[in-house]
């Protein structure tokens, strides 16, 4: 493994060289990318960042060192930046979306992550201001219709929590009515799925009724985008994660440009 072209092209040649952003937003795993080059013998000086948000044509970092290692760590540097700061930048924008709209909630992501990469996109949505959600199936008990397809909704909470004391219970629900149950079963947090928000306000108004309200965690998920994130900006609601945060990227534009020394 190596790279063909400079070995072929290059004889110990040094360089210096800058990375760019071509595109405006928060810039997200330049930490990794600094680390990637020092690796292979480069230095890095960093100009900005990670969390900072960038206009286009700002210089992230200067390197100076062998051309072939420049070269070498290039593509796989300006791929993890690119991916990690275009979720940086849409979790930081639809976080600000909810916080103009008055709402009191937080953006968080899904386990709808690129293979091999979930701790770079945990990370990024992190860096970008929102709530990385799980990280594995073992970090928080999610109670989702498939398991409630086998067991009742109290049977599930029950054994939940007899199995672990020092774990929240989350139930996946889809209906006012399941909310109402859901809670009353002792659920700690209830995930509204799949909820247009005129459901969504009807099952905070049943659960407030029924006394249930106090304590109790309520993320919303499943149909919101973008486009109608302001809609689920509904007080009392506290979370609201979104899979297209990790699953469905645009990478912000970042290069490097190269000089002979």
């Amino acid at each position: 493994m190596g790279d063909i072209t400079s070995d072929s092209l290059l004889s110990g040649q040094r360089c210096t060289a800058r990375i760019i952003a071509k595109d405006g937003g928060v810039i997200a795993g330049l930490e990794e990318a600094c680390a990637l080059f020092r690796a292979l013998g480069v230095t890095v000086s960093p100009m900005v960042s990670d969390g900072d948000r960038v206009e286009p044509g700002t210089t992230l970092a200067t390197l100076g060192g062998p051309a072939s290692a420049v070269l070498l760590v290039e593509r796989t540097a300006l791929n993890i930046m690119g991916r990690m700061s275009g979720i940086a930048t849409m979790t930081r924008r639809l976080q600000e979306m909810i916080e103009s709209a008055g709402a009191g909630c937080r953006i968080a992501s899904t386990r709808k992550t690129a293979p091999g990469l979930r701790l770079l996109d945990k990370k990024a949505v992190i860096i970008g201001g929102g709530d990385p959600h799980r990280m594995t199936l073992s970090d928080g008990i999610l109670v989702k219709d498939n398991h409630l397809a086998l067991v009742s909704v109290e049977e599930a909470v029950a054994r939940a929590k007899e199995y672990s004391r020092y774990r929240k219970v989350e139930v996946e629900v889809q209906s006012p009515q399941e909310a109402v149950r859901a809670a009353r079963a002792g659920a700690d947090i209830l995930l509204f799925d799949n909820m247009l928000p005129g459901e969504v306000r009807e099952s905070l108004s049943r659960l407030k009724e029924a006394g249930l309200r106090d304590g109790l965690l309520v993320e919303v998920s499943g149909g919101v985008t973008e486009e109608n994130l302001a809609d689920y900006a509904i007080g009392g609601v506290d979370l609201i994660s979104l899979g297209c945060l990790t699953h469905s990227v645009r990478n912000l534009d970042v290069s490097l440009d190269i000089l002979r020394e």
